[in-house]
């Protein structure tokens, strides 16, 4: 497994089309190996972009900390 750090939050397309964020924390074991949890959120969107400014207002995400899948 990487040693890189993930980006907190996950920006996916589901299965409708809609967009979804999925927040991410990652903490390491007595090992120093990374253990990532994921958190769905129960928001949906219609665009990544407004998926976006939902992170940025409400959940404290700012520039660089994004991924999309």
């Amino acid at each position: 497994m990487s040693r890189i750090p993930v980006r907190p939050f996950l920006i996916a397309k589901d299965e409708e089309g809609a967009f979804r964020i999925t927040v991410r924390e990652t903490r390491l074991n007595s090992q120093r190996y990374p253990i990532v949890t994921s958190t769905l959120q129960p928001e949906v969107f219609k665009t990544a972009t407004a998926a976006r400014a939902y992170a940025k207002a409400n959940l404290g995400a700012e520039a660089g900390q994004f991924a999309s899948h």
